[in-house]
């Protein structure tokens, strides 16, 4: 989630937190930016390591290529999914939805 919330920041500006849980055994917390998103052709290209959307290789603009690849990695080792959606609006969805333990 910190690394979902420091791309919020860092690409959009600002970030907006939804947590919705769906009666299905399922909650899906969304981390919503209104930044430039992301190119439809990387949205799932940004989860390979060093991977980087921003290509000057300066750490302070794009960082390492690193982050969302590891907390996809994390979410799949706790039974969830990590997925990216530009919004119709502008910006990008990180949605993470996890299993209800029940």
């Amino acid at each position: 989630m910190g690394n979902l919330v420091d791309n919020a920041l860092k690409f959009g500006g600002a970030a907006e937190i939804r947590i919705t849980a769906v009666h299905d055994g399922q909650t899906t917390i969304s981390v919503l930016d209104s930044g430039p998103g992301i190119p439809a052709e990387s949205l799932e290209a940004v989860f390979e390591p060093f991977y980087r959307v921003e290509t000057s290789r300066n750490r302070h603009t794009g960082g390492t290529g690193l982050g969302l690849a590891i907390a996809r990695q994390l979410a799949l080792a706790m039974d969830a999914t990590l997925s990216l959606h530009n919004r119709l609006s502008g910006g990008l969805e990180a949605r993470l939805t996890l299993r209800n333990l029940t």
